[in-house]
């Protein structure tokens, strides 16, 4: 039995069981943060494909109706507004199904996620249906809404 005591305490009891804890926590942390982190593993997937499938095309807000009547609206602007997703997508704009150029009556403002169609110096002639196209990559989505002046009876 004089023998066995040594034997026992070199490893001290609890000091190899120790060493063994110690690392453990660190990678029960580390094996947490993997499947969590998917937006830190990817780079071996071209960002293109990665982004399309992470962030789906869409508008956060659609444009809306705006109703001007020809007295108060001869000489101002209307401003047809959408909230987009996500900010990489281009956004152009029609009337009545064709499309808009920029000019000094239409003015594009793009900031960030939101996207802007400008109309200065509202005419009855500017009335009608105004579209807004948002495309990203090979997918397309579309906002309308109506420019309406109502003429004096």
């Amino acid at each position: 039995s004089e023998a066995k005591t040594p034997k026992e305490e070199t490893p001290k009891g609890l000091s190899p069981v120790k060493a063994k804890k110690t690392p453990s926590p660190a990678d029960v942390e580390r094996r947490k943060l993997r499947p969590g982190s998917g937006g830190e593993k990817p780079p071996e997937e071209p960002p293109f494909t990665y982004q399309l499938k992470a962030v789906p095309l869409k508008f956060v807000k659609e444009m809306k109706d705006i109703v001007l009547t020809e007295a108060e609206s001869v000489g101002s602007s209307a401003i047809f507004e959408v909230l987009i997703s996500p900010s990489t997508a281009i956004t152009s704009w029609m009337k009545d199904g064709s499309n808009i150029r920029e000019s000094p009556k239409h003015k594009f403002i793009a900031d960030g996620k939101d996207r802007k169609l400008h109309i200065i110096d509202v005419q009855l002639s500017d009335a009608g249906e105004y579209t807004c196209v948002l495309r990203l990559g090979n997918k397309e989505k579309t906002s309308t809404a109506k420019l309406i002046v109502e003429g004096i009876p």
